[in-house]
């Protein structure tokens, strides 16, 4: 089969590689039908990410077909249309039963980390039970195809903020977890979602679609004018809660100060570098930390949501390639060229 192999080095390239089979009775064979590319991936190219391993295929968040299911598994066959979660988990460790299926002792994020993923034809998933969630047939592949990730990110940020109806939530960062964090939000029934970024079209979007009240283009601003104007919006306080979607290098810090005393702060964005928590500033503020990764046990949940029209992901499609293209795909993502979001990678073509 093909698949998008990088070398840990820097560099990546189409290669063919066996099929997979199944190892362990859990596991399930999934004929990729959609896939998408993550900034996380890029992360893993950049070697930001330690626990990532060389010579694998990446990507972890696909819809596809099941086409193999292991002894153990009972509730998947083959035919089944699923979409996967990013984190692979037992549902039966200490850190599982307690919903933190990202710190599972068995699995986590090990797709397209350190297990090979779904940027090819073919992908085996362990512990496929727990991992799929299978796609009623009134939902089309792209209509599942970012719960497994972003939309699972969305709503854990969204969840772990204790919104209340009502209150004021910023987000920084209106690409796509941002942007799927602001769908989720909604559904608590804030009474202002703040979006805040440095790209004009993005926050637009985030306003024509109705998930953001109120925007701040930071592009031009300082973390003092950032700060000022989110006051403004909110008595003189601040946020009531601040999920933190961008991972820029100001943006640990715009999320702190904009916070209002006793909120809480969502990290879910991946950093390539350390960042600083001054105590000593803060001091007082009382705050609240949430960090990542997300806990993605949730795809049933947000199936219905997606199914019930509830949350539309189709705002964030840019544009789509084959898998043969992947390489042109990858560039293009990450020059964000003509203001993409999310890239579509369609199976291979026989050219």
């Amino acid at each position: 089969m093909k698949a998008l192999v990088h070398d840990g080095n820097g560099t990546i390239a189409i290669e063919d590689r066996p099929k997979p089979e199944p190892i362990d009775p859990g596991d399930a064979i999934v004929r990729v039908t959609r896939s998408t590319i993550c900034t996380s991936d890029l992360h893993i190219i950049h070697s930001a990410v330690p626990r990532a391993l060389p010579d694998t295929v990446l990507g972890h968040e696909f819809v596809g077909v099941v086409e193999q299911v292991g002894a153990g598994v009972t509730k998947l066959a083959a035919g089944d249309r699923v979409a996967v979660s990013c984190e692979t988990f037992c549902g039966e460790c200490f850190y599982c039963k307690r919903g933190w299926v990202n710190n599972c002792v068995q699995g986590g994020w090990e797709l397209g980390c350190r297990m090979d993923g779904c940027q090819a034809e073919f992908v085996r998933v362990p512990f496929a039970e727990q991992t799929c969630s299978v796609i009623p047939d009134g939902v089309a592949d792209e209509d599942a195809l970012f719960l497994g990730d972003i939309v699972a990110t969305g709503q854990w940020g969204a969840e772990i903020a204790e919104l209340e109806r009502g209150c004021t939530v910023a987000v920084i960062g209106a690409g796509p977890v941002g942007l799927a964090t602001m769908m989720c939000a909604k559904l608590a029934e804030p009474g202002c979602i703040i979006a805040i970024d440095i790209d004009a079209k993005r926050l637009a979007l985030a306003k024509e679609r109705g998930l953001a009240d109120e925007t701040i283009d930071a592009s031009t601003m300082d973390l003092d004018a950032v700060e000022a104007a989110v006051r403004k919006m909110t008595e003189g306080r601040g946020a009531d809660a601040v999920v933190e979607a961008a991972g820029g290098s100001n943006t640990f810090e715009m999320a702190w100060r904009i916070a209002r005393p006793n909120a809480v702060v969502v990290i879910s964005a991946m950093y390539e570098g350390p960042q600083t928590l001054p105590l000593h500033e803060m001091y007082g503020k009382n705050l609240v930390f949430k960090t990542g990764g997300v806990d993605a046990a949730n795809l049933g949940e947000t199936m219905k949501l997606v199914e019930d029209g509830r949350i539309d992901t189709s705002c964030l499609i840019s544009k789509r390639y084959a898998l043969n293209d992947i390489l042109e795909a990858y560039r293009a993502f990450e020059a964000r060229e003509d203001d993409c979001l999310k890239m579509v990678i369609t199976p291979w073509e026989e050219r």
